[in-house]
């Protein structure tokens, strides 16, 4: 068995990519399919699946990334706001099922991992991401080492409080004013549908955003100001290199967002942090939660933990 090749998981809101990635973070192949909603079984079958689709004999661990908040201690995806996964042990499930070491992570922490070996924050010691997708999730590369709390449930970013008492976050988060509630496909799907009708949605946004049509830059710039109030506070608690903009909506939406959100940030943060940090996009793409992922696999393999 060769220690160079891991599979790579990331579990999405709405899809499941899954690949063989090598030491570089190449994908060397890759599967993806739906992912099923309906119940927390579906979920792990389908994670199965796509294991079993690239699993040969010179596989050597898997990571798993999760859209779910993550207890270390015990390999478990504690809860989630738009899965269903509460208190599930995914590593050992893993580690028994296939015989071989299993790291897991948030997808958003995985998605970081990723861009820092391989991707926009390869050279920093401190590197912030956000990914801006069906919710918002955060990862912290913090002194050469990612950070994930006393337990593994650190860096959700996305429930950082940017208008107190505002929108209620989505899913199953009880929150009110938190970024997700602001930042994400949803919830700009939305801001969409109430200028535009009920058949608007965000190609439709970013459509009428390159037309030059005012309300769509509008819609845009705010959603980017209020990334830009997030960013200021991350740089003034954590001093980042750079921070890495991603997920697949922010991705789309990039062109129109970041430039008001680094003028809101520059005005929020502190020096000589504004001055020093970088606010650049994710350089792996979709990319980045599969190599994240198997970037696990290869810190759990090291680890030999299995």
């Amino acid at each position: 068995m060769s220690a160079n090749r891991v599979i790579g998981v990331d579990l999405g809101g709405t899809k499941i990519a899954a690949g063989i990635v090598d030491r570089t973070g190449r994908i060397e192949a890759r599967r993806e399919l739906a992912t099923p909603t309906q119940s927390e079984n579906a979920v792990l079958e389908a994670i199965d699946g796509a294991v079993e689709s690239l699993l040969d004999d010179d596989v050597a661990a898997i990571g798993l990334g999760v859209p779910s908040t993550v207890d270390q201690q015990t390999g478990s995806a504690v809860s989630s706001v738009n899965i269903p996964l509460t208190d599930v042990p995914l590593r050992d499930h893993l580690a028994t099922r296939f015989g071989v070491p299993c790291g897991l992570d948030n997808d958003a922490n995985a998605a970081a991992i990723g861009e820092w070996h391989a991707g926009a924050g390869r050279g920093t010691r401190n590197m912030v991401m956000l990914t801006l997708g069906t919710g918002v999730g955060g990862g912290l590369v913090l002194d050469g080492r990612p950070y994930r709390g006393s337990v593994g449930a650190a860096a959700e970013l996305g429930h950082m409080v940017i208008e107190h008492d505002g929108r209620p976050c989505q899913g199953n988060c009880t929150g009110r004013g938190h970024l997700e509630a602001y930042a994400t496909g949803l919830a700009a799907a939305n801001d969409a549908r109430e200028a535009f009708g009920p058949d608007a949605d965000t190609h439709v946004l970013i459509d009428r955003a390159h037309a030059r049509d005012e309300r769509a830059l509008g819609i845009l710039d705010a959603i980017g100001r209020r990334l830009g109030s997030a960013l200021g506070t991350l740089v003034n608690v954590f001093n980042p290199e750079a921070i890495v903009i991603g997920g697949g909506w922010g991705e789309a939406a990039g062109e129109f967002l970041l430039p008001a959100a680094r003028e809101v940030m520059l005005r929020e943060a502190l020096s000589p942090g504004r001055e020093l940090v970088r606010v650049v996009p994710a350089a792996l793409g979709p990319d980045a939660g599969v190599v994240g992922a198997a970037f696990v696999a290869f810190e759990a393999l090291d680890a030999g933990r299995g």
